[in-house]
């Protein structure tokens, strides 16, 4: 059997064992593990031990934990309830105000926890009962909350582009730096849209009435000063880093402490909250750990079977797509794969195939990151 039939089969049986409904990195590692045993015998079992030990090596892997739990604090703490309030005061009297405040919300949220299901299941607690009750169009209060979640993994810290980057082995710094001005103009680009689609019809996004526009000014400022807290951590965690005073990790873990001593300054840092806090943080690191575990494992087997090279050929010289036609298709196969599979879980299975095979063909490795982060999104 031919190495090119092989890399097929173990593609297909992964896939089809995500369609019967198998975890992830189960799903990944199992066809990894048969694989590299059935090519290679016993010492195909040096595959799984290498790749954990290059996982543990990998020094920038420590933000990951720091980041969930810098998001998991200002979740549990209701510090980002906070400030949502300060957008609903301040930007409710305009038409779409409220809108524009979610988005902006779940940017800041999805960006300090780094991840985008922070920022959907932040805005689908707090924004949506709001603006449903405030006569927001059911459409755009949905597309709201979606489209302003998905840009969280865009502005740094990210904890997709960091998978990105092991997997890759890029420089997570830069990775951050090319998805800041993506995101933020994305996420200006749907303000926009918000406030376009208002001026035009009014019903879809009323502002707020008077009786709830008119509070006090020391209120406002109270509101104010609350809302900018969150926004305050964001700055002390990154402005170090981007000037170079501080490494990726070290910015992390001042994210990290900041957001603990803020909730445990106004007294919210409870004895639940800190369990769930380290529970989930716990939860979802080690999920994470798995999946990129499972993901290098099967990428060495596939490079073992020099896979990559032997799609190239077939895309160049059998079909003779140039690497444009080639890129496009790669990025069509992510709307497909989005149906069924989050962002995480596209990346670990098609980053050991595409991200070579990217680097054959003549394409920068930190802009394709920042283009798959963009798809998966979509996708």
């Amino acid at each position: 059997m031919s190495h090119e039939l092989i890399a097929i089969l173990m593609f297909s049986t992964m896939m089809l064992m995500l369609f019967t409904g198998q975890r992830v990195f189960g799903a990944i590692g199992f066809v990894g593990v048969v694989a590299a045993l059935l090519l290679w015998g016993d010492g195909g079992s040096t595959i799984g031990f290498s790749a954990a030990m290059k996982l543990m090596k990998w020094y920038p892997l420590l933000t990951l934990p720091m980041f969930i739990f810098m998001g998991y604090v200002l979740s549990e703490s209701k510090i980002a309830d906070d400030l949502y309030k300060m957008f609903h005061v301040w930007m409710g009297p305009l038409r779409g105000g409220l809108a524009v405040g979610t988005i902006l919300l779940m940017v800041l949220i999805s960006a300090m926890n780094g991840l985008s299901v922070a920022g959907m299941a932040i805005g689908a607690t707090i924004a949506l009962p709001e603006l449903l009750k405030r006569g927001y169009d059911k459409r755009m209060v949905t597309g709201v909350i979606q489209a302003g979640s998905s840009l969280g993994i865009l502005v740094p810290p990210s904890v997709v582009l960091v998978l990105y980057a092991m997997i890759a082995r890029q420089p997570v710094g830069q990775l951050w730096l090319a998805g800041v001005f993506p995101g933020l103009m994305m996420a200006a680009m749907f303000i926009v849209y918000i406030l376009v689609r208002s001026w035009i019809n009014p019903a879809l996004a009323p502002a707020l009435p008077p009786d709830e526009r008119n509070m006090p000014r020391a209120e406002k400022l109270r509101l104010l000063t609350a809302g900018l807290l969150p926004i305050g951590i964001f700055a002390v965690m990154m402005v170090p880093f981007v000037n170079g005073w501080t490494s990726l990790v070290e910015s992390s873990a001042i994210g990290a402490i900041a957001a603990f001593l803020a909730a445990v300054l106004k007294g919210r840092m409870t004895k639940q909250v800190f369990e769930n806090t380290v529970r989930n943080t716990l939860g979802i690191s080690a999920m994470f750990m798995w999946i990129i575990l499972a993901a290098l494992g099967f990428g060495a087997v596939f490079d073992g079977l020099g896979a990559v090279k032997a799609i190239e050929n077939l895309f160049t010289d059998q079909l003779g797509l140039n690497p444009w036609m080639i890129l496009i298709l790669m990025q069509l196969s992510f709307i497909v794969m989005g149906t069924f599979l989050d962002d995480t879980a596209m990346l670990v299975i098609v980053a050991p195939l595409y991200v070579p095979l990217v680097s054959a063909l003549g394409f920068d490795l930190i802009w394709y990151g920042v283009l798959y982060t963009i798809t998966t999104q979509i996708a």
